[in-house]
């Protein structure tokens, strides 16, 4: 969507001036380095994708597990960019497999491992098994790749991690934050960069992605009148995590610098935006039944039933933080991203025991979400964790 600034209540993208600044040197690192983006065809990824091939890099290799993204991704590449003279591929492969693993041995030498492989959503911790899967695809298949990165000789590693790992109050947020202890650990032998950041507006999956398919559907709009979040572009996504990646040291955090470019927006007002811009008023039902009765009939009459109500499921944090108070900044290199500064802190034996807990849950096939929950609480203390009982899939 060309008007996605605007929508989220901004006139500028937020990290140009820094992306002009360090053009010079991005165009240089990219053309002369080679290229392993793993979950490149998600929303994040494929703008990854797209900013290191427009700087023409000697190799990239994309992997995801989603053939369908994947064409899309080469469709809209070689439809806004064309072809570069570097060896462009992509792999349909799941990370977690053989396949993936053959893969790598068959070349696997990459100068920068990208992985944007992740389980997002809050709601995939409401069932035990796919709140395995999370913990697979979000700490273990990254600390695969991490090992298998130092062994070809990777020169870096970067990993997205989530503004939710602050302070985390939901297993989405409280995985990505074990995952940075694993990263931490294989720091020692190999330099790692990660980045925290908002969420992405009009990503696959997303409230507001779901926006477009309800009108597309001709179904209510739906969403939370009091929360608010911070937002950036898919576009920006991209430049954030390639800025990490090429001149964060290692063990930094890189995360979006708050100002009055950046503030915070409610899904509820966002809805309101983007209906007018489609050219309806918002018409507040007070009911699911008659949200979905009003479909049918109120679009034709310029207007689009919505349903805007409190939160009040499992996992919603009350505000949105990109670091805690004990974390080391630095706010003076870039003018619009900070970085959090790390040491190598970790409690081995903690995330061995971690490791092994795990395997014994999956080795008997039999686990519950309050097994997993107490593993957690033995890696983070002071998880903020609150089971409510009501999940999303519960609302429409």
């Amino acid at each position: 969507m060309s008007n996605i600034l605007e929508l989220i209540g901004r006139e500028k993208e937020l990290f140009s001036s820094d992306i002009s600044t360090h053009e010079e040197k991005l165009k240089s690192t990219v053309s002369s380095s080679s290229f392993l983006v793993i979950g490149g065809a998600g929303s994040i990824g494929q703008a990854v994708v797209k900013e290191i091939f427009k700087r023409n890099p000697k190799k990239l290799h994309v992997v995801d597990i989603s053939e369908n993204n994947m064409v899309e991704l080469v469709r809209d590449i070689r439809s806004s960019f064309g072809y570069i003279d570097g060896d462009f591929r992509t792999f349909a492969l799941d990370i977690g497999s053989v396949e993936y693993d053959a893969f790598i041995h068959s070349d696997g030498k990459y100068d920068y491992v990208l992985n944007l492989s992740a389980l997002k959503h809050v709601r995939s911790e409401e069932d035990q098994y796919t709140l395995m899967r999370m913990i697979d695809v979000n700490i273990f298949n990254t600390d695969k790749t991490l090992a298998q990165a130092i062994q070809k000789r990777t020169k870096k590693y970067f990993c997205v991690s989530t503004d939710k790992a602050a302070n985390p109050v939901n297993m989405m947020g409280a995985s990505k934050r074990i995952m940075e202890m694993f990263l931490m650990r294989r720091s020692k032998y190999i330099k790692i960069s990660t980045a925290r950041f908002a969420n992405v507006a009009f990503s696959d999956g997303s409230l507001l992605h779901g926006f477009n398919q309800r009108i597309e559907k001709r179904q209510p709009i739906v969403a939370p009148n009091d929360i608010k979040r911070y937002f950036v572009t898919p576009k920006e996504s991209g430049e954030l995590c390639l800025m990490s990646c090429i001149f964060g040291q290692n063990r930094d955090i890189f995360f979006p610098k708050l100002s009055e470019d950046l503030h915070l927006i409610s899904f509820a007002d966002i809805a309101v935006k983007y209906l007018k811009a489609k050219g309806y008023e918002p018409y507040l039902c007070s009911s699911e039944d008659e949200a979905r009765e009003l479909a049918k009939t109120l679009p034709s009459e310029g207007k689009w039933p919505c349903m805007f109500t409190s939160s009040d499921t499992t996992g919603e944090k009350d505000f949105e933080e990109f670091y805690t108070k004990n974390e080391t900044l630095d706010m003076e290199k870039f003018n619009n991203l900070g970085i959090i500064k790390n040491e190598p802190i970790f409690d081995d034996i903690k995330l061995n025991y971690f490791t092994q807990k795990i395997r014994e849950f999956k080795q008997r096939l039999s686990w519950s979400k309050e097994d997993i929950v107490e593993e957690f609480f033995k890696l983070i203390p002071d998880f903020a964790h609150k089971e409510i009982g009501k999940y999303l899939d519960s609302k429409m």
